[in-house]
């Protein structure tokens, strides 16, 4: 009984010794955006690491999931003969929810836990330590621009995935299964509104700030040796994942 209630107390130790860290790095890391002039050299090779190298897996996801998005719309809606609302049901279910969401997943998979592994891999050599010694802010240089570069470019992402998520949906839809092409787009320009899509990319600009700060957080702090690595890479993909998903909730809650 004794080492239940140990283990329990030394599980709440350390959830509120994380958050206390989190927060303070949080906080450090907004005062230092709006404190110093931000070098956009470092932001643009960010963005070109977390968005361009993530185009190819964030097109295929977008792509796949519009047509089994079609595919499994076309067969519940043909019970009730409403087969010309596939293409609504596509744009706006990419556009609110699975653009954003699997965007962001995806990108945190690729790029999260690469830049987890980066800042591990820098914390365990040192490196991090010698920029402190020689009066350079770890912060300024190796976290902010990448919580910057991550929400600009994610939203970008996800833009991208809601257009390829409707043209799979019409490749399905139209081309597949032979709905009316007309009616396909038509119900499309009917229904969709802007707000859809605005909303699902302020969930992005989110999303990406979250799947940016946590990767830093875990690599930057990552234990030491080889094992500390892993585990930090691991911890960032779970963790992001994770938060992205109950954002997703809040943010849906107050945007529809």
């Amino acid at each position: 009984m004794t080492s239940v209630i140990n283990g329990i107390g030394l599980l709440v130790y350390n959830f509120i010794e994380s958050a206390g860290s989190m927060l303070f790095m949080l906080f450090e890391t907004f005062y230092t955006l709006f404190t110093t002039p931000l070098k956009l050299k470092n932001v643009v090779k960010q963005m070109d690491f977390i968005g361009v190298k993530s185009l190819f897996v964030v097109v295929l996801t977008g792509l796949f999931a519009g047509m089994v998005l079609a595919l499994q719309s076309y067969y519940a809606f043909k019970m009730f003969r409403a087969e010309s609302l596939i293409g609504v049901t596509v744009a706006l279910s990419m556009l609110r929810e699975l653009g954003p969401v699997l965007g962001s997943l995806m990108v945190t998979a690729r790029a999260g836990s690469a830049i987890a592994a980066e800042l591990g891999s820098m914390r365990v050599t040192e490196q991090i330590d010698a920029m402190e010694v020689m009066g350079v802010n770890p912060i300024r240089y190796l976290i902010v621009p990448r919580v910057v570069a991550g929400m600009i470019v994610v939203p970008i992402l996800v833009a991208l995935v809601d257009f390829i998520g409707v043209i799979g949906g019409y490749l399905i839809g139209v081309k597949v299964l032979g709905v009316n092409e007309g009616v396909f787009w038509d119900r499309i320009f009917q229904f969709v509104k802007t707000g859809d899509l605005n909303n699902g990319l302020i969930k992005a600009v989110f999303f990406g700030f979250i799947l940016t700060f946590i990767a830093c957080y875990t690599g930057y702090n990552a234990e030491k040796g080889a094992v500390g690595v892993g585990k930090a890479t691991t911890q960032s993909v779970v963790i992001s994942s994770v938060m992205i998903l109950m954002a997703d909730y809040i943010l849906t809650a107050f945007l529809f």
